[in-house]
């Protein structure tokens, strides 16, 4: 299993309330995370783009944010999760061109995760008058297979469909190499997962439950991406899941550190922008929020497989049982609120005792996939 990190721009109102910088530090600290990550021996960075999720993420130009990220970082691969193709928020042609420019800046370390956006407030803004969310599934399943046909074709043939058309064109740059970057697509039913499989795509898991809960999906997944008719070059079969993480000296500093870091907030602002998110028994209606997480609640959110937090040899344990799941990827959504120096001793701390003792393979597991189409 290898292991990764997951950013997007979290700025909550009261960091903002007590420093009016707090934003610009908030997306500079996140770069220092990805380019710590780097060192410590994670092998993928992920980047979302979101869009008027005020708080919850900031972070909506990523594709400039992955670009500074390819020149300040040497070995992880850079994902969007997600760059959003649908016409109406970003023309399909741009984000072929997006991922193939970033390709070239990252030196072939690029993977292109799409997606259909967060839920209604971020959808709407860009398709007002839309009543139903599924909407953008249409939108999403017209375009995607358009993608490796734009990279790999001298000229693309162009395309005509209900939303969007183009005459044919030479879209450049291509990508760096013969092939072109793995595709994902984020998940977040298990459906989709089973859908994302038969495309031949990897699956960015940013909506998952406990471990036992999603061993089932995960074994469906890789059942259905055998008989992959992959909309690309090659079947991208892999599956990322997320997970907080909180790892410290002791155990009772992690959950110190959990217990002081507003994960009920961040949670609660999920739910409020995800609403198109199955939402479980007790999720109070926004703007009610979660109670605050004691120790007590920490503890049962680590027994209960829901997050990773405490020390090294706890975490190592806890990561391992994703691993016996079958996840291919392990990612931490960071920051969850905690300070820039328990999240960088967190970067450190997984990098040095975790990591080795259970990815030893050099090779990122898409770049063999790349290679062997390419």
């Amino acid at each position: 299993m290898e292991f990764g990190l997951f950013v997007q721009g979290y700025v909550p109102a009261a960091r903002a309330k007590a420093d009016p910088e707090a934003e610009h530090k908030a997306l500079i600290e996140e770069t220092e995370y990805v380019i710590q990550a780097d060192r410590s021996g994670f092998k993928y960075a992920w980047a979302s783009e979101h869009h008027f999720l005020e708080e919850y993420s900031h972070l909506s130009a990523n594709d400039v944010f992955l670009g500074y990220l390819a020149h300040a970082t040497d070995r992880i691969h850079l994902g969007s999760g997600i760059f959003n193709p649908l016409a109406p928020v970003n023309h399909p042609v741009k984000v072929a061109e997006k991922v193939a420019m970033l390709d070239h800046l990252s030196g072939g370390r690029f993977e292109f995760g799409s997606g259909r956006g967060a839920g209604s407030h971020e959808i709407l803004g860009f398709m007002p008058g839309v009543t139903d969310m599924n909407h953008t599934k249409e939108l999403w399943e017209e375009t995607i297979a358009e993608f490796p046909k734009m990279w790999l074709q001298d000229e693309y043939v162009g395309f005509k469909g209900k939303h969007w058309e183009l005459p044919p064109r030479k879209v450049l740059p291509k990508p760096y190499g013969k092939a072109h970057p793995p595709m994902w697509y984020a998940a977040g039913s298990p459906s989709s997962y089973a859908m994302a499989a038969r495309k031949g795509l990897g699956v960015l898991g940013f909506s998952v439950q406990k471990v036992s809960d999603m061993e089932w999906v995960l074994e469906s997944y890789k059942s259905a991406v055998k008989d992959a008719e992959p909309v690309g070059a090659f079947v991208n079969d892999n599956v990322m899941v997320t997970s907080t993480a909180i790892c410290a000296e002791t155990h009772q500093k992690a959950v110190e550190i959990a217990v002081g870091g507003g994960l009920n907030y961040l949670q609660s602002l999920l739910f409020r922008y995800h609403d198109t998110f199955p939402r479980p028994e007790g999720i109070p209606e926004w703007p009610e929020l979660l109670p605050e997480y004691t120790e007590e609640l920490i503890e049962l959110l680590i027994a209960e497989e829901l997050m990773i937090c405490g020390d090294p040899d706890e975490v190592l344990r806890q990561c391992k049982r994703w691993e016996q799941a079958g996840a291919d990827q392990l990612s931490f959504g960071l920051p969850v609120g905690i300070s820039r120096e328990d999240t960088l001793t967190t970067i450190e701390l997984i990098g040095e005792h975790v990591i080795p003792k259970i990815d030893t393979d050099p090779v990122h597991r898409t770049t063999r996939f790349r290679r062997a189409a390419g």
